[in-house]
């Protein structure tokens, strides 16, 4: 089941960086008359800013230059106080005759757009020079000249996380935190074990720790940024008592440094969401479910299958996962196949349970088109392969289609949990004389279903409804993602009401401002108690409400009220923590601070370690992970930019065919990819072809392939999992024998 969408709106990888941009083009008129949706705190004009008493009183260790966590609920002015903060920090700094430099960090690519238009741009821009950079920003001038050319700079984490990176290894283009006076975090609850965030904060702890060295040796300590962390829901990290989520909200301000968390009841000045659970009564029939079960029943005996879990559960996902892991690795095709093509029937399974037959069918007959595809070859010279088990379920699907199609155009057999959702939109937009809301579902192709389904609904047309969906950017899944300048144009209407309902994934659960929106729906998706709190928030509007809709016996109003409980639970750790005596409170941080720091170094040990263990190219084979044909040596494999791995060999070149995918179409400075590379004999998907600096490169995806490693054979999801010492792609050798040989053409021509 597809659930890759949280990464879709973030930075990704250094490659990012290389990216030639155009800075973003507003004119002041537009910024000046934009109003923000993030407005507790009345101001009085564009570049001045009056905080609510709340407000002002959680901003006081801040302006005092603490180091602080801000935690308020969503609506409640966070990045308001952020900006006052920033305004009172260069104002100071100024006043000393000191220079003061304020980033501004986000962990999502529409908030660098988002703070700089409605908040920090707007308040600050008259006496400040701000600017906003992400990896979907066009720049002409490097980071760090950004960095140096202005006060205030907006960006995504990852864009500094890089930076400081190349510092750290010499690189001219890489900036320090030294170069900061103050660092603001937004959505700081993610500064934990892996994140980005964390990475940046562990260089700042290290660095704060040598300062007390070199200060014991009466040197210069080096300066550190102040740091202010604003969050509306630092969760409690899984923990199941009180004292657990206690420890996680202390490791959380430990990591940020924090002197303090600040928090304020705000029961009289924000009103919560009315919240109310509607179940939907469970499918007494469901003969389009149990044909799949049927087809499933036959792959399984075909392949000699027997499932220990219900096909159309998560467990059942995995299960064939293995399955397909193991039949790869143990060159078993008949299995590894019938795996395949489980998971998609699985897939359907579920997806006829929250969204129509029609579209669990058009996803299970699209699956078979882009199959059939596969097989045929766009030289005619080459015959493409088809084993008798692949024939086998393409006959099982094309004997039962036709009665899959009689059956979705039955209204009587769809899911109960749609008509508890049709009902609930009705009853929003009849009762109310503006309705906007947000309806968060589980996976990218549920959003787009539920949108067309809405659009193509009467019903909802005669009450006002105008839907449109909100996924990610990432491609990790088969549905193409959204480009970031789609989330814009769709996040624009929204916000100017020509779409009053927005199906989303997850990637709106966090920073979306939206004063207006008054309904959110939950459809048969929960998570944790930081994504309830999340999506709750997204209702601002006064007389909001949240709904969860579930089907009866689905285990989803149980999970809500666990993320109800936590939630107290949090809040009465985040209380006890703010009534620690100062003195036992900055133990237990530093104590966090020391464990962190060692265990960051036992990591870079590891990782040095593990390079070099790295063996020799040679050691490693590559075959097709469908037919198991032999493909490559290591040998043959060289990196492109520490990330690309790619085979430039004549040899390899005649294994492979060309397909033109248009959900891939990246764009960078020096390279670009929008074709796949497919196996010759089987379809099966290998990579991409990059067109590296007017070279082309086909791109080799590891887990499209089984790996011999010595004598094992392995399975590979990341190419960092692989202990190999892959050379760099040498583009100097590569242009000249390519030069060479046309210019030897040239000549046979003449």
């Amino acid at each position: 089941m597809d659930t890759s969408d949280f990464l879709s709106s973030t930075d990704v990888s250094a490659g990012d960086l290389a990216k030639d941009l155009d800075l973003y083009k507003e004119s002041n008129e537009e910024m000046e008359t934009e109003q923000t949706a993030d407005s507790p705190g009345p101001s009085v004009s564009d570049s001045e800013i009056v905080l609510h008493d709340y407000q002002m009183e959680v901003a006081l260790p801040a302006l005092e230059g603490k180091n602080i966590i801000i935690c308020l609920p969503t609506g409640s002015g966070k990045t308001r106080v952020a900006v006052y903060i920033t305004k009172q920090h260069l104002e100071s700094r100024r006043r000393m005759g000191q220079p003061g430099k304020v980033v501004v960090l986000v962990n999502k690519v529409p908030l660098v757009e988002q703070h700089y238009k409605a908040e920090f741009g707007k308040f600050l821009k008259h006496q400040y020079s701000v600017e906003r950079v992400s990896g979907d920003s066009q720049l002409k001038i490097s980071f760090p000249q950004v960095i140096e050319k202005n006060d205030i700079i907006i960006c995504t984490a990852q864009i500094l996380e890089n930076s400081l990176a190349k510092a750290k290894n010499g690189d001219e283009d890489g900036i320090k935190l030294s170069q900061f006076t103050l660092m603001v975090i937004d959505e700081c609850h993610h500064t934990q074990k892996g994140g980005v965030y964390n990475h940046i904060m562990i260089r700042y702890l290290k660095q704060k720790h040598r300062n007390i060295g070199l200060l014991k040796e009466q040197k210069t300590p080096v300066p550190l940024p102040q740091i202010l962390g604003l969050t509306a829901s630092p969760g409690v990290g899984g923990a199941k008592n009180q004292q657990k989520a206690e420890e996680h909200i202390l490791r959380i301000c430990a990591n940020l440094d924090a002197y303090t968390i600040k928090t304020k009841s705000l029961r009289e000045e924000l009103m919560a969401p009315y919240k109310c659970i509607a179940s939907a009564p469970e499918r007494k029939e469901d003969p389009f479910g149990d044909v799949i079960k049927g087809i499933m029943d036959e792959i399984h005996s075909h392949a000699e299958l027997s499932p220990l879990c219900q096909p159309g559960t998560q467990n059942y996902e995995q299960w064939v996962v293995q399955k397909e892991q193991n039949a790869a690795k143990e060159d078993n095709p008949r299995v590894r196949v019938c795996a395949e093509h489980l998971r998609q029937y699985n897939e359907a399974l579920h997806q006829s349970n929250t969204i129509r037959m029609s579209d669990a069918f058009s996803f299970l007959n699209k699956y078979y088109n882009e199959e059939l595809k596969k097989k045929s070859s766009p030289d005619e010279d080459d015959v493409i392969q088809i084993s008798d088990t692949e024939r086998f379920l393409f006959r099982l699907f094309k004997d039962n289609k036709e009665h899959l199609q009689e059956l979705m155009k039955n209204p009587q057999y769809e899911n109960n949990t749609l008509a508890t959702l049709k009902t609930k939109i009705l009853q929003e937009f009849t009762s109310r004389t503006i309705a906007r809301g947000i309806i968060f579902t589980k996976t990218r192709h549920s959003a787009i279903a539920i949108s067309q389904w809405i659009r193509e609904n009467p019903k909802f047309e005669s009450v006002g409804v105008r839907a449109s969906h909100l996924i990610g950017g990432g491609d990790q899944s088969v549905v193409k993602p959204m480009t970031s300048a789609e989330q814009k144009d769709v996040l624009n209407k929204f916000h100017e009401g020509e779409i009053n309902v927005l199906i989303a994934t997850t990637v709106a659960e966090e920073g979306l401002d939206i004063a207006q929106c008054n309904f959110v729906i939950r459809y048969c998706l929960v998570t944790n108690e930081i994504a309830m709190i999340q999506a709750r928030g997204r209702g601002r509007a006064e007389d909001s409400s949240y709904t969860v809709v579930e089907e009866a016996g689905s285990g989803v109003a149980e999970r809500e009220s666990v993320n109800e409980y936590r939630e107290t639970m949090m809040s009465k750790a985040i209380a006890r923590v703010c009534t620690l005596c100062q003195e036992e409170y900055e133990k237990k941080t530093k104590e966090y601070q020391m464990q962190a720091i060692m265990e960051e170094r036992v990591k870079v040990k590891k990782k040095q370690q593990k390079v070099m263990k790295k063996e020799d190219p040679s050691k490693v084979k590559f075959s097709c992970r469908s037919c198991n044909k032999p493909v490559c040596s290591g040998e043959d494999i060289e990196i492109i930019e520490n990330m690309h791995h790619v085979n430039v060999t004549t040899a390899f070149r005649e294994l492979f065919t060309v397909r033109e995918n248009t959900s891939l179409q990246e764009r960078f400075l020096d390279y670009e990819a929008n074709g796949v590379i497919a196996c010759k004999q089987c379809g099966q998907q290998w990579g991409s072809m990059m067109l590296y600096k007017s070279i082309e490169c086909p791109c080799l995806h590891i887990k499209h392939f089984v790996v011999t490693y010595g004598s094992k054979k392995k399975d590979f999801r990341k190419w960092n999992e692989l202990a190999i010492r892959f050379p760099s792609f040498s583009y100097l050798q590569h242009a000249e024998h390519i030069a060479n040989n046309s210019d030897e053409e040239m000549g046979d021509m003449e």
